[in-house]
C-alpha cells in the first residue's frame, strides 16, 4: 500500500512547480514561486527538506546544483488530500458532503454531466 502524505497548503504550492516542470534547481522554484510566495531561497530551502522528510521530494546532483524531483504522483497526493478533508470536515461521508456543495453553491450542468460520468465509470447508476 502506498504511503499517505498530508501536505500543506505550502507544500502543494512548491510541489504543483514540480510537477508542472521536473526537475527544478533551488533558484529555479525560488524564481517560480516569488511573484506568488514571496519565499525567500531560504523558505524554498527549508520546505524542500520537509517535502525531502515527508518523502514526496527527491534530489540528485546535477552538473551545477541539486535538482529535484516530485517523488509522488499527484493524483496520489489528491486522493490523499481529498480522504483527508472528506474525514475531517464530513466524517467520511460523500453523501454530506456532495449535499452540502449544491445547497451552498448549487451544480451547473457542467458539474451534473461530470458527476454522471464518474458514477457511470464506476459502475453506479444514474438514472
Amino acid at each position: 500500500m502506498e504511503k499517505q502524505i498530508n501536505l500543506s497548503d505550502s507544500e502543494w504550492k512548491l510541489m504543483n512547480r514540480l510537477w508542472a516542470r521536473p526537475p527544478m534547481t533551488i533558484m529555479e522554484l525560488t524564481a517560480a514561486l516569488r511573484e506568488d510566495t514571496g519565499w525567500s531561497k531560504n523558505t524554498v530551502i527549508t520546505m524542500l527538506s520537509r517535502l525531502e522528510a515527508k518523502g514526496a521530494v527527491r534530489c540528485q546532483q546535477g552538473v551545477r546544483a541539486k535538482q529535484y524531483f516530485p517523488a509522488i504522483e499527484r493524483q496520489a497526493a489528491a486522493r490523499a488530500e481529498t480522504e483527508s478533508f472528506l474525514g475531517r470536515v464530513y466524517g467520511g461521508s460523500l453523501g454530506l458532503m456532495m449535499s452540502a456543495m449544491v445547497e451552498s453553491r448549487g451544480l451547473t450542468e457542467s458539474d451534473i454531466a461530470e458527476l454522471s460520468a464518474i458514477l457511470e465509470q464506476a459502475g453506479g447508476n444514474t438514472q
